[in-house]
């Protein structure tokens, strides 16, 4: 990878752990499945009447869709919803790294160095030894809601960089029509079709501010300015050289979980959390050197 798209998906590290804190401030105001249809809806409507649909076939742009705007989101927020710890959810969710890798390998055959593979090692490592660590915070159910949702992002991943759109944000755009209709269908199932609309209606007071914000959060910085910069970068390089990167993102939102909510992570943590660093920075190839001749 080249310095700028390092740099890049050190962006998306940030902005994605700041999403994990806007989740647990948008879920003290809306039902999660709720929330999850109102996040893609408000970016689908104007994309289906302002963008021009990605010229990509429908087979990936729907697995993109559902697998990261859908899959993810359900199990996601509802684990948040019913108790997960919002830096633990950081953490469990980037098993989607590991996940991705390993599916690329089973189902696109690419091929993963010694070098990626021991940073990936080291990086799932400070990951287990976090998770360890955070174990008796929080019950089984919710973290197993939380590793499905890492599940359906990596197989979005793969979707994502098998569709090579031509224009990357316009995928990321598109792939926010698939989830409105399930998620509101399932929101009206579960949760009542009186719990949306209540939810909105407090959302226009004052004190519903702070879930109008965080809805927006999700919507522009997380879902259009993130997704659409990982797909550019699930585009230019095979799913194991990008996906390590997503190791990065607990180490924000445990970070911003111990600013904001109080939860403060222990030595053991933070020592885990830097070798995740470390195990994505080896994980990922060194870009190559081009020697130009010498001029006469």
């Amino acid at each position: 990878m080249t310095v700028r798209d390092r740099l890049l998906a050190g962006v998306v590290a940030v902005l994605w752990g700041g999403n994990f804190l806007a989740i647990h401030i948008g879920l003290e105001h809306f039902p999660p499945l709720f929330l999850a249809a109102l996040r893609f809806t408000v970016i689908a409507i104007p994309t289906l009447l302002l963008v021009p649909r990605p010229q990509v076939p429908l087979r990936w742009l729907l697995g993109y869709g559902i697998g990261f705007g859908t899959v993810q989101f359900i199990f996601l927020f509802i684990a948040m919803d019913i108790g997960m710890p919002t830096g633990l959810a950081s953490l469990v969710l980037q098993a989607s790294a590991p996940f991705t890798v390993l599916l690329g390998a089973l189902l696109l055959r690419e091929r993963i160095s010694p070098r990626q593979g021991i940073g990936i090692g080291l990086a799932v490592l400070g990951m287990a030894a976090i998770a360890v660590s955070r174990a008796q915070v929080a019950a089984a159910l919710p973290v197993l809601l939380t590793l499905l949702g890492a599940l359906g992002w990596a197989f979005g991943n793969l979707a994502g960089r098998k569709a090579a759109p031509p224009n990357p944000l316009h995928l990321t755009l598109w792939m926010s029509v698939v989830p409105p209709l399930p998620l509101l269908a399932m929101s009206f199932v579960w949760e009542g079709p009186a719990a949306g609309w209540a939810a909105l209606q407090a959302a226009v007071a004052p004190a519903g501010l702070p879930g109008v914000l965080a809805l927006a959060y999700l919507a522009v910085l997380a879902t259009v300015v993130g997704s659409g910069i990982w797909t550019a970068l699930m585009r230019r390089y095979p799913a194991g050289v990008v996906a390590p990167y997503s190791l990065l993102v607990p180490v924000v939102g445990m970070g911003l979980a111990a600013a904001a909510l109080g939860e403060r992570p222990t030595p053991l943590e933070l020592v885990a959390a830097l070798v995740i660093i470390g195990g994505v920075l080896l994980g990922t190839p060194r870009p190559v050197t081009v020697m130009r001749p010498a001029s006469a």
